[in-house]
């Protein structure tokens, strides 16, 4: 199984951290976002890896290099002006070839890959899409779940009185190549605002994976959020 990691945005609500560098490098424990999730793949046999890049890209490059000192090789995606999260997957569309795992690169979460994978593959959807529960979800897209989990709605940062669900995108999905063919060609264009409501607009079957208990997520939105999470890392 491949993986593509997002990882083109400016982080712009991060400044000063992400004046000279991505957002996905800023560091936590002793090492980048991105590192953190480059090794879970690893860990978990996932060796090939597509990172796409835009904003300070050589930070990304001159760390991890071709990828062999994690045991992966990551194949590097530049993009002149940014695609989205869903475009960038088109212009490397040749890259997936079978099912894969594609996770925001500003994601900071310990997840049990493989459950993850054997969940998508039991429910057969064209994805699985990641969900965390979360009290605040004005920056988040929230999703409406049917008695087997199958995503009825999706709702990109709700304003208050349009919040029906606390369960949120957790920015890490499994996807089938399919999903390709719904994302059009050399523009910008979005999961939360463009694909996934596309999606079920074709009543294409997409699937939320809650997070169990023994799953944790680290949400790094703003500058105050940054020393509570590295507290909360510490603390393990």
């Amino acid at each position: 199984m491949k993986a593509m990691i997002l990882a083109a945005g400016q982080g712009t609500r991060l400044r000063p951290y992400t004046n000279r560098r991505p957002k996905p490098m800023i560091p936590i424990g002793g090492k980048p976002i991105l590192e953190h999730t480059v090794e879970r793949l690893s860990q978990f046999g996932i060796q090939e890896i597509a990172i796409n890049l835009h904003y300070h890209p050589e930070v990304i490059q001159n760390h991890f290099g071709d990828g062999a000192k994690w045991n992966v090789s990551i194949r590097y995606s530049y993009e002149e002006s940014l695609l989205g999260t869903a475009g960038a997957l088109k212009t490397i569309s040749d890259f997936f070839d079978d099912t894969f795992i594609l996770w925001y690169g500003d994601n900071l979460c310990d997840l049990d890959l493989p459950q993850l994978i054997n969940y998508h593959k039991i429910k057969s959807g064209i994805g699985a899409i990641v969900l965390h529960w979360r009290e605040d979800v004005s920056q988040c897209g929230i999703v409406d779940l049917d008695n087997d989990c199958r995503i009825l709605r999706f709702l990109e940062k709700p304003s208050p009185e349009q919040i029906f669900s606390h369960w949120v995108n957790a920015g890490v999905f499994v996807l089938e190549p399919e999903v390709l063919n719904y994302i059009p060609g050399n523009q910008s264009y979005d999961f939360g605002h463009d694909l996934f409501p596309k999606l079920l607009e074709s009543d294409r079957a997409l699937y939320g994976y809650c997070m169990h208990e023994n799953e944790r997520m680290w949400w790094i939105d703003r500058t105050e959020d940054l020393q509570t999470v590295i507290r909360d890392w510490e603390r393990g």
